[in-house]
């Protein structure tokens, strides 16, 4: 049945909240969870529901992301028909200079590519989203209520109001209002993620691009909501938005509570990434490390805890890092203090530095950056 779908990644956004963490990525290709990069989760749920189609809208920065996903062989993405393809902004409908404004500018971008698509349902999806979703279920209900579009929602908002959409469910189950960038949460937060027919896609990408509409959700959900039988699909585990560096922060300090992890990475449905094939971490006679996540091929040889170190991180003897995120490559060196800290990749702290920054605002180190 899944063979009936075809996924679209809108992995275009570069949220300049994110600060130095977007400087030289996209949002998608942000590392998460010491050894994923956030677009890992959603090609993830879309291969674990037998996609095997994936279009990629992308449209600047987006090298990073390239050398990630490659050809989608991690995935099984990597075919001579289908499977993965990257889509960038060359065949720009209005070449119209700049990003694209919202996500009906971006599909209508890619129309010609939409017009070839060869399954019968289209996955709307963002790249920016960490969740472990059952594509499979979801799909079955938008067949069995007869929907034109399913969205997936929460009813435990995670979101900022002012970046979310939020739906209320009517009595027939239908959804009855969207609001959009509201200044309190209402109702259902919008994972942004739309399950509906390629035909109703084409013609609502028509209608946009011939009335200058770039959002789908003021554009489509919120003027359409009656017209439209706009199913919502309530999922109630766990889903992490990275909207801003103290957001990214919470919600990786969250994943060293087990609970959240079993939610997120479900032996079912597994989480795939780049295969890189680094040795096994090592740990110093003298080292302590506490409530971490610890990926391949660190070298601990101070003290860490509540942290989460990606490969390949160093932390020297006499060096103190508690409640950071290190990217990898990061080097901290001897006798050196990192609390509350985010660094990017092959940074290097010198020895017997001190930087602290605070739960709710923690520092964020630029890419090779030397403290």
């Amino acid at each position: 049945m899944m063979n009936q779908l075809h996924g679209i990644i809108f992995a275009y956004l570069s949220n300049p909240d994110l600060r130095e963490l977007t400087q030289h990525r996209n949002t998608c290709s942000i590392p998460y969870g010491g050894r994923y990069r956030i677009i890992d989760f959603m090609l993830s749920n879309l291969v674990n529901a037998g996609i095997d189609d994936v279009g990629l809208i992308v449209h600047t920065n987006y090298q990073s992301l390239l050398d990630h996903v490659g050809s989608g062989k991690d995935w099984d993405l990597s075919r001579k028909h289908g499977g993965l393809r990257i889509l960038p902004p060359f065949g720009y409908a209005n070449k119209r200079e700049g990003i694209y404004r919202g996500r009906m500018d971006a599909l209508a971008g890619v129309r010609s590519y939409l017009q070839n698509i060869r399954q019968d349902y289209v996955v709307l999806a963002g790249g920016d989203l960490a969740v472990n979703l059952p594509i499979t279920d979801i799909f079955e209900q938008h067949l069995k209520c007869g929907a034109d579009i399913t969205a997936v929602c929460t009813r435990q908002p995670k979101g900022d109001p002012k970046c979310c959409d939020y739906f209320t469910i009517g009595a027939s189950g239908r959804v009855s209002d969207v609001a959009v960038h509201p200044a309190l949460p209402q109702g259902c937060e919008s994972l942004e993620v739309y399950i509906l027919s390629k035909s109703l896609l084409l013609s609502l990408v028509d209608h946009c691009a011939a009335h200058n509409i770039p959002s789908f959700s003021t554009g489509v959900l919120q003027p359409m909501v009656d017209a439209l039988k706009i199913f919502p699909y309530v999922f109630d585990g766990y889903a992490a938005r990275l909207q801003s560096v103290a957001g990214y922060f919470a919600r990786s300090m969250e994943l060293l509570d087990p609970q959240v992890r079993r939610q997120l990475f479900v032996p079912e449905r597994p989480v795939k990434t780049k295969d890189q094939s680094n040795p096994s971490t090592y740990y110093g006679p003298g080292a302590h490390a506490v409530n971490s996540l610890v990926a391949d091929g660190c070298i601990i040889e101070g003290e860490v805890e509540n942290s989460i170190l990606f490969r390949g991180v160093r932390v020297e003897k006499g060096a103190r890092v508690s409640g950071c995120v290190l990217f990898q490559g990061t080097a901290i060196q001897a006798g050196a203090v990192l609390k509350y800290a985010i660094t990017d990749k092959n940074v290097r702290v010198n020895p017997g530095r001190m930087l602290m920054g605070h739960s709710t605002y923690p520092l964020a180190i630029a890419k090779n950056e030397i403290v």
